[in-house]
């Protein structure tokens, strides 16, 4: 069958016309998948470059700070601490000062016999001091210091009864005696200290056994005595 010419030109037209529709189709749709492409590439770049971006100025950032921070707390080095010092050597305990006025009593290592104011046939009246048994030759001292008034024999003017005799005037006013003495090591006249050496214990006088015959007085003569053990406890001594 032979085709008339007329219908064969529209065939033509749309066969032409078909490819041509189909590049332009083609064309749009690589046209937009190369936008898209375009597009996500441009984002990721973008994206890139932003995070790029923030991490540097956050690393600037961190920098600036790290020197600020530095500056407002500098590391101080570690101080040297102060030698220790050398642990004092201990002061030796001292011996505790003697008491001012305090006395003492006339003999060590004792016996306390006749006492104060005691009767008995030995004495005219009644015992005038204090009796300390002792042996012979016993170290005497003065009980406090002063000044020696009397001292000899025969109760050094106060009787023959007192045998050799010591009497020492004190800077409180008051005496004290010291009798029956076998040797006397001072005289008038002397200073004495208190704890001083001045004669040996003896039986000389009316004494009925080795022993010193101790007096306190108000005068330095006979018949002024007063207890001389409530004395001398008065100013510390213990008896």
């Amino acid at each position: 069958m032979v085709k008339s010419p007329t219908s064969e030109v529209p065939m033509v037209k749309r066969t032409l016309t078909l490819p041509s529709r189909t590049f332009r189709f083609r064309t749009r749709v690589a046209a937009m998948a190369a936008g898209v492409g375009a597009s996500a590439v441009l984002g990721v770049g973008v994206a890139v470059a932003a995070g790029a971006t923030e991490g540097k100025a956050a690393t600037e950032a961190v920098a600036a700070k790290v020197p600020a921070d530095a500056k407002k707390a500098p590391v101080r080095p570690a101080e040297a601490k102060a030698p220790a010092r050398p642990a004092e050597a201990k002061k030796p305990a001292r011996t505790a000062p003697m008491r001012p006025g305090a006395w003492m009593g006339p003999v060590k290592h004792y016996t306390l016999s006749a006492s104060f104011n005691q009767a008995g046939g030995m004495w005219q009246s009644t015992h005038s001091g204090q009796d300390f048994a002792v042996p012979s030759g016993t170290g005497v001292a003065s009980a406090f210091s002063g000044t020696v008034v009397k001292a000899g024999p025969n109760g050094a003017g106060d009787g023959p009864a007192y045998g050799n005799a010591i009497v020492i005037r004190h800077p409180n006013g008051m005496y004290s005696q010291y009798a029956h003495l076998s040797r006397i090591d001072i005289r008038v006249g002397e200073s004495v200290t208190r704890g001083e050496h001045i004669a040996l214990s003896g039986n000389t006088g009316n004494s009925s056994g080795p022993h010193l015959h101790f007096e306190i007085r108000t005068t330095p003569n006979y018949g002024s005595a007063v207890d001389p053990v409530a004395y001398l406890r008065s100013k510390g001594v213990g008896l």
